[in-house]
Formats: structure tokens, C-alpha cells, sequence
């Protein structure tokens, strides 16, 4: 048997008995699924997400304090129009509070800056409610296959080692599954928090260097 044959033979087996798990598990498995497909999803548009914006900040900042050092701000604040980027809102209100103390535009800033970085946070909490309640649908699954073995006992007394691991099989599944789940879920919020909060560190040193250069 050639190798790509074999290979092709190896993921079809590892398919059908992850497919015969899945059905074992019962049907918490499916919201347990889902959960990790929506958690997938919210991991790869954020990381998309936080790249583009911060090539586009880097960009933008570029772009602006030159024209802010010398003076053009009408072409400045031209340039922010035409930029989509979280930043640009920023450096706007830095850009029409310009001529007044640095105390001032300061301010200004930091007020626009903490509204501009709640949309950077979006899906974040959902991402984190997930890695929460994978593993508790993982417990409820325990429990009810726990329930489903005892139900077998109590109708048939200790019955065979058949009648009684369908529930546990249902019980172990589950609970592998949801920590299965969340335990990536969790490294992914953690490192998607921390992604965060380095652009909107550097969100705030672009935008203080512009205050130094526009407050008097």
C-alpha cells in the first residue's frame, strides 16, 4: 500500500471512531461542538482583526505627525478622514483641540481613546463565557449519563458491563470534551487579551506623541 493511500486510510479510521465518540457522548455533544466552532471563529476574525489595525495605526501615524510637525493640519485631519482605523478618531480630536495647553489635548485624548478601544474588545466576552460553560455542559453530560448507569442499576440490578457503558461511556466523553474545549479556549483569551493590550499601548504612545506635538 503506498504511503498516501495509507495516510488517507489513517485520517478515514481516526474520523470514523472521533464520529463514534461523538455519538457516544450523547447529545450535549452538539452544544459543546458549537461552542468550540464559535470560539475558533471569534479566535481567527480577532486575530485578523487586531493585525490589520494595528498595520493600519502604524500607517496613519506615519502618515499624520509629519504633517502635524509641520504645521499642515488641515491635510492631517484629511488624512484621518480617510482612515477607518480606531486611531484616526484620536488623533482627530487631538488635531481640532490643537493651540491649546497640553493639559488639554491630553485630555481630549484620553477621553476619545477609551471609547475608541471598547470595540476592540468585542467578542472577547463571549470567547470567555465559552471557555466557562464547555466544561460545565462537559459536568452536566456527567451527570446525566451517571444517572442514565444508576437508572440501569436500579432496573436491573448491576446488570453486565454492556448495560451499564452506554451511561458512563456518556459521562467520560462529555467531560473530556467540554475540557477539551475550554482549555484552548482559555489560552486563546488569554493570548488574544494580550494582543490587545499591546496595540492599545502603542495606540496611546502614537497618540501621545501627537500631543506633544500639538499642545502648547
Amino acid at each position: 500500500m503506498s504511503a498516501p493511500v495509507l495516510c488517507l486510510a489513517l485520517c478515514v479510521s481516526k474520523v470514523a471512531f472521533m464520529w463514534e465518540l461523538f455519538v457516544k457522548g450523547g447529545y450535549l455533544m452538539y452544544p459543546i461542538a458549537l461552542c468550540s466552532i464559535i470560539a475558533l471563529a471569534i479566535f481567527l476574525e480577532r486575530l485578523w482583526t487586531y493585525n490589520r489595525v494595528i498595520r493600519e495605526i502604524r500607517s496613519l501615524a506615519h502618515r499624520v505627525e509629519p504633517l502635524a510637525a509641520k504645521d499642515r493640519l488641515d491635510e492631517a485631519t484629511t488624512a484621518c478622514h480617510q482612515s477607518e482605523t480606531p486611531i484616526a478618531a484620536i488623533f482627530l480630536s487631538a488635531l481640532r483641540a490643537a493651540g491649546r495647553s497640553r493639559e488639554q489635548v491630553k485630555a481630549v485624548v484620553e477621553e476619545t481613546g477609551r471609547r475608541e478601544a471598547v470595540p476592540l474588545q468585542r467578542f472577547l466576552p463571549l470567547l470567555s463565557t465559552i471557555a466557562t460553560v464547555a466544561p460545565l455542559m462537559g459536568l452536566l453530560g456527567t451527570v446525566l449519563g451517571m444517572i442514565r448507569a444508576f437508572n440501569v442499576i436500579a432496573m436491573q440490578g448491576m446488570g453486565t458491563p454492556a448495560t451499564l457503558g452506554g451511561g458512563i461511556s456518556e459521562a467520560l466523553i462529555t467531560t473530556a470534551s467540554g475540557m477539551t474545549v475550554a482549555i484552548p479556549v482559555i489560552l486563546a483569551h488569554r493570548y488574544l487579551s494580550g494582543r490587545l493590550e499591546r496595540l492599545v499601548i502603542e495606540m496611546e504612545e502614537y497618540s501621545l506623541r501627537l500631543v506633544d506635538l500639538l499642545g502648547e
